[in-house]
């Protein structure tokens, strides 16, 4: 007798004893768990939502054309990438593409039904396949971060229908081979997915693109609830292999899949304006260095990651549940337990380090005894 699906809680559902533990201290729990932005974004992008006009009739599902020449602007500008507007499609966030998009790629290919993803990364990726009854298969990422796309097995490749990537990674930070990615993509005939939503947080370098590389045979998928603080009203894009656009555009539609009108209005204004990023970067940045030093401090092995806002931090031991219970308990702090991210990753911790400088001093000052 087949077992029926139940889905399972998100990993932050589970934290609940921590939550009580750091909810203690004077001043309450510092909440380092879910990368949500709390900074505001442009008061521009915000009075776009009021007075666009765009909120009666229905939007085009593959975005309207003001949204994909702004998304072809922004990475000219910030990628260096030409694209076509017409090589460009909206998303309602990224989430829902990466969550949709196995279901969806197997029924063009339905002789596929594995999806290939970092073996420490973003639960959703995995999740994907299960939603569409495919295997989920792991790839090893190497001490650098990079995937090993040696140790993808034959066997696995014939039956791949995509492969991930992500970088800068969630949870690491990791800066990953994309060019070598699309290669291997292209070199097996397998779509190569590249989830870039934290690019502009890029802290090795330049912000880097699959597209560089080409279009041919990949998507590059960006959201701009990181890039401008947007988490809240859904609002991302997807560019690459013609084909690949034009079939999921397509279907897309017949699913329902539109972002709304005022909110494709609001994100032209976002996509457009560089200096509120240029910002948010120098704040992350800050961050990212006053909590590497503060837990280095503290004798933990804290490095600046190659890009994106979060630190993965390894645990004495091995042991990430321990790592996130003395976080708890010495810091009223919460942080996510590495296994979260994949077997791979129980010997780490992940902190968001999306709370402002006064939340994190806290932090510092309990781990300090002062």
């Amino acid at each position: 007798m087949t077992t029926p699906f139940s889905p399972p809680p998100l990993v932050w559902e589970t934290l609940g004893a921590l939550r009580e533990v750091a909810e203690r201290f004077p001043g309450g729990a510092v909440d380092l768990t879910i990368g949500t932005p709390i900074d505001p974004p442009p008061a521009a992008v915000v009075a776009a939502l009021a007075r666009s006009g765009a909120e009666r009739g229905y939007p085009a599902s593959i975005g309207s054309q003001a949204y994909r020449e702004a998304a072809a602007r922004w990475m000219q500008r910030r990628l260096g990438v030409t694209v076509q507007p017409d090589l460009v499609a909206a998303t309602v966030g990224s989430k829902e593409l990466v969550a949709g998009v196995p279901q969806w790629l197997r029924l063009r290919s339905p002789d596929r039904d594995t999806v290939l993803y970092p073996a420490i990364s973003y639960p959703t990726y995995a999740m994907g396949a299960t939603l569409a009854s495919c295997r989920a298969v792991p790839v090893p990422v190497t001490g650098s971060g990079t995937l090993d796309l040696d140790a993808i097995t034959p066997s696995d490749t014939a039956r791949a229908l995509c492969l991930w990537v992500n970088s800068p990674s969630n949870p690491t930070g990791a800066l990953d081979d994309l060019g070598a990615a699309a290669a291997w993509g292209r070199h097996h005939g397998v779509p190569v997915l590249s989830d870039e939503c934290y690019a502009e947080y890029t802290w090795d370098g330049p912000p880097r693109t699959i597209l560089e590389h080409g279009t041919d045979g990949v998507l590059a998928v960006h959201s701009l609830s990181k890039r401008s603080n947007l988490a809240g009203i859904r609002a991302g894009f997807y560019a690459g292999d013609p084909s690949l656009v034009a079939y999921l555009a397509q279907l897309r539609k017949h699913a329902g899949f539109m972002v709304p009108g005022p909110v494709q209005s609001a994100a032209v204004v976002a996509l457009d304006d560089d200096a509120h990023v240029d910002e948010q970067r120098a704040r992350y940045r800050r961050r990212v260095d006053q909590v590497v030093a503060v837990l280095r401090s503290a004798g933990l092995d804290a490095a600046r990651p190659g890009g994106s806002f979060y630190l993965w931090v390894p645990a004495p031991d091995r042991d990430g549940e321990a790592l996130a219970g003395w976080f708890a308990d010495r810091a009223g702090t919460l942080v996510t337990p590495g296994m979260a991210y994949g077997p791979d990753g129980s010997g780490h911790v992940r902190l968001a380090l999306v709370q402002p400088e006064h939340r994190l001093d806290l932090m510092a000052a309990r781990l300090s005894g002062s």
